[in-house]
């Protein structure tokens, strides 16, 4: 049985950047024709939002954008290390917390910049080095997407432009993981338990 490629994005209260991120990431899996390889999730790294939907900013930005908007915010728990793939944190906050959080060297390695995976032109579609050398207060390599929560709609726009970037890195890594480098073949991951299902999609 082929178990799915599972990714997690992760922000601080799970109702600004990484809602954001999932939709925009499950719509791009859907036009690619993986949505059925791959489980997209968020989560927070606090538990403040439990329940509530994403901020209206938020559902305002993604709808103007095109995307489905459903949310009910979560905290991440060092469980779900086990059955997931890939969590991807939004700044260099959240990737620092992650890495502690992590039960093992391993899963610490599955923690990544959602930004990282930008398209550099000059070495090609795919994850850019993190080298945590800070070019700003705050950020690694300028490789946040910053919080927009106390400002206005113009920085929730500005989260979605930076994550649509990004996302198309990341799909490349991603498409690469789950179907193989050149044969399109879906690769074949052993299926277990899993303790931390997704989010069933729900009509908008």
């Amino acid at each position: 049985m082929t178990a799915p490629f599972r990714i997690c994005f992760v922000c601080t209260g799970n109702i600004c950047r990484s809602p954001m991120a999932e939709s925009v990431f499950r719509a791009r899996l859907a036009e690619d024709g993986l949505d059925g390889l791959v489980e997209v999730d968020s989560a927070g790294t606090g538990g403040w939002h439990e329940g509530d939907g994403a901020d209206p900013r938020t559902v305002a930005v993604l709808r103007a954008g095109g995307y489905e908007s459903v949310h009910s915010a979560r905290q991440f728990h060092a469980s779900w290390f086990a059955h997931l793939d890939l969590v991807i944190a939004l700044d260099a906050g959240h990737l620092r917390e992650l890495r502690g959080l992590a039960p093992t060297a391993e899963d610490a390695a599955k923690v990544r910049l959602l930004r990282s995976y930008g398209t550099d032109p000059a070495a090609g579609a795919g994850p850019v080095q993190e080298s945590g050398r800070t070019s700003a207060p705050g950020l690694i390599d300028g490789l946040d997407v910053p919080d927009p929560y106390y400002g206005d709609v113009t920085g929730f726009e500005e989260c979605l432009e930076m994550i649509e970037e990004a996302s198309d890195g990341l799909l490349t890594a991603v498409r690469a993981a789950v179907t193989g480098p050149e044969t399109g073949q879906a690769v074949t991951r052993e299926a277990s338990q899993d303790p931390h299902p997704p989010r069933e999609k729900e009509s908008a």
